[in-house]
């Protein structure tokens, strides 16, 4: 009995189910679900694969191989952990050129193992097992006949995994259309979701979209004293040889578009300042700690029901905010690389219209690849720290929001013609604790609340921001322009590296951690605006650039467009990275499948099933037509250069 050994394919099957099943249940959500029978039935060419590897050789290589094996899975399953409890979604190898980045945020990294060291110990499990019984598993080496049976029933395997998504078109469609990572993590596995990965970054992939026909995604607008007309052109949506292109002439042609309100052309002929905030929230804003943040959310438009979703951190929140569409991972590494044309971009709209456009960025001018994006987004005059704004301010980590306005604001004031100017701050960046600079500046105004340091850092890094604001007015009153001037304001992101109780500390309501978490404020301003306008309608980021438009009375095609404008009539909206959502009516937790209906709203003309349908089969469509978008650089086509 001493001399029995293990056979490796035993080991590795069991590593690997022990990975899938704790991926499955931290990062899906799920474990007694069909995705278990699948995610073992796909668990097993994987194992043989290893298997083989591991029988090929001379022994002491193949346990070398099988070391390695193991050492790569664990790194890789404990990447893909902290990676979600950063940004809200796997890791996909799409975004691999944005490796690098990481290596900024050690600190933040090494934080989020701490705060989940249980689960990184837990998938530790495996290696260690396999160093200390290493000698009890059977490592010596095939023989040729014994080596291509194996490889013979790898390929039964393989194949016969195909044969389990015939009865399933949902399975189906998803293992070969749909771009759902955590769906494919529940579904499949961890292994099969990262070979499905590396398949559509090098091959592509089709994408499906849910044609309607009888689109119920307006409110009821059969009491309406004006008709002010619709957001939409004239556009050739004829047949081409092109499929891609047919398929998305064919989803615009089906889809409604929006109406014009009795706010179109309200900012007409006025300048803009639009900021994108880093880590901002609403649980920030203090009538004392913040008054100029306070003030200019309570007055000008006041959106009580706004999101900013977790996209990928602060670049899928710009890529929203300042195009309208979905960012998924897939499409931030297309737009990263491509250089897709984006018309309705906020720079290429104004600056198309005469606009003097510019935007500033208080860090590494290359972060996220922006020495290319802003160029796509149509801000060509870019200034961040690397290519000349470190000549003007300090840009040691962390740089002060409120000095890149005081040194940016002569390039745009007191000039002919209107401007648009963009902001992206860095001031309430995490990690929030006593090495961050930015916090200590403002700490004693957080210092005696009754919160756990980590907030009170946080609130104090967002001091900073309103001070940034408090100078940006200032300077407006002194060059006279105050009064044409827009400002809007969203963050890219609510603080993620806060927990969820520790939001809830500064939060007026208890907060849940896939919704209302990212509940927060769309500052829309100007200082005209005698009486607050306010919109109780759900919004998003994807909303703030069709709503910028229509005010500003710019011509555009809102079928053109994921995002609606907030003031308009279309059904309110705000999706998240895992497929959840949020209406006017109700909220959809993708992760178990149940809708809540909000206190004191009753569906009408459908059922609770019908009207889930018809919001998951627009949120699908969100992603898709958003990838069509991007991948066919549709808007050159259809707007012409």
């Amino acid at each position: 009995m001493k001399n029995i050994k293990i056979h490796p394919f035993i080991y590795l099957f069991l590593s690997i189910l022990y990975f899938e099943i704790i991926t499955k249940i931290v990062i899906a959500n799920h474990f007694f679900n069909i995705g278990i029978i699948y995610l073992i039935i796909f668990s097993i060419p994987f194992s043989l694969l290893f298997t083989i590897l591991t029988k090929s050789f001379p022994l002491k290589v193949n346990r070398f191989i099988c070391l390695f094996i193991s050492l790569i899975m664990t790194i890789y399953f404990e990447v893909q952990y902290i990676f979600y409890n950063l940004f809200s979604v796997p890791f996909s190898f799409s975004t691999i050129s944005l490796a690098n980045q990481a290596f900024d945020f050690t600190n933040i990294i090494k934080d989020a193992i701490f705060d989940h060291l249980l689960v990184f110990l837990l998938l530790l499990i495996p290696f260690i097992t396999l160093i200390i019984f290493i000698k009890k598993i059977d490592f010596s080496r095939y023989h040729k006949e014994s080596i291509i049976s194996l490889i013979l029933l790898f390929i039964t395997s393989y194949l016969s995994t195909f044969l389990t998504l015939i009865p399933s078109k949902n399975k189906h469609d998803l293992y070969f259309y749909v771009d759902d990572q955590l769906s494919l993590i529940d579904s499949f596995g961890m292994l099969t979701y990262t070979k499905i990965d590396i398949k559509r970054q090098v091959f592509g992939y089709d994408t499906e979209l849910i044609i309607e026909t009888n689109n119920n995604n307006k409110n009821d607008t059969s009491i309406k004293d004006i008709d002010y007309g619709e957001n939409i052109l004239d556009l050739n949506l004829s047949s081409t040889s092109d499929k891609a292109i047919n398929k998305i002439n064919n989803y615009v042609s089906n889809e409604i578009a929006t109406n014009k309100t009795e706010y179109t052309g309200m900012f007409a002929n006025k300048n803009l300042i639009f900021i994108l905030a880093e880590g901002f929230n609403e649980v920030a804003v203090d009538k004392e700690r913040t008054p100029t943040l306070y003030k200019l959310i309570n007055n000008g438009f006041v959106f009580n029901n706004f999101y900013s979703p977790v996209f990928l951190s602060t670049t899928g929140g710009e890529f929203q905010a300042t195009t309208g569409l979905i960012p998924t991972q897939n499409i931030l590494s297309t737009w990263k690389k491509k250089k897709p044309e984006i018309t309705y971009a906020l720079g290429n709209t104004f600056g198309s219209l005469g606009y003097r456009v510019q935007s500033y960025h208080n860090w590494t001018y290359t972060y996220y690849k922006r020495n290319i994006t802003m160029g796509t987004l149509g801000f060509n005059q870019y200034l961040g720290c690397g290519n000349g704004l470190e000549d003007r301010m300090n840009c040691d980590w962390l740089p002060l929001d409120s000095e890149m306005v005081e040194v940016t604001t002569s390039d745009y004031l007191n000039q002919d013609g209107n401007f648009v100017t963009y902001y992206v701050t860095v001031s309430g960046h995490s990690p929030y604790n006593s090495g961050d600079n930015i916090a200590l500046l403002h700490f004693d105004e957080v210092k005696d609340l009754e919160y756990s340091d980590s907030v009170k850092y946080y609130l104090a890094a967002q001091i900073e921001l309103d001070k940034m604001l408090e100078k940006l007015i200032e300077k407006l009153e002194e060059s006279g322009e105050l009064k044409d001037t827009v400002i809007a304001l969203v963050g890219d992101h609510y603080p993620y590296t806060l927990s969820i109780d520790e939001m809830n500390e500064a939060a007026t309501y208890e907060k849940d951690d896939t919704i209302e978490v990212n509940r927060s404020n769309f500052i829309l301003w100007n200082s005209e605006m005698k009486e607050p306008i306010i919109i109780d309608k759900v919004g998003s980021q994807l909303d703030v650039l069709p709503t910028i438009l229509n005010l500003f009375g710019i011509d555009y095609d809102s079928r053109l467009i994921v995002g609606k404008d907030i003031l308009s009539d279309y059904e309110g909206l705000a999706i998240f990275s895992n497929r959840s959502w949020t209406t006017d009516y109700g909220s959809y937790d993708s992760s178990t499948k149940t809708f809540t209906l909000k206190e004191g709203r009753e569906l009408k003309g459908e059922t609770v099933d019908e009207y889930v349908k018809r919001i998951n089969n627009r949120v699908a469509n969100s992603f898709s037509i958003s990838k069509l978008i991007i991948d066919n650089d549709y808007y050159k086509y259809i707007l012409g250069s």
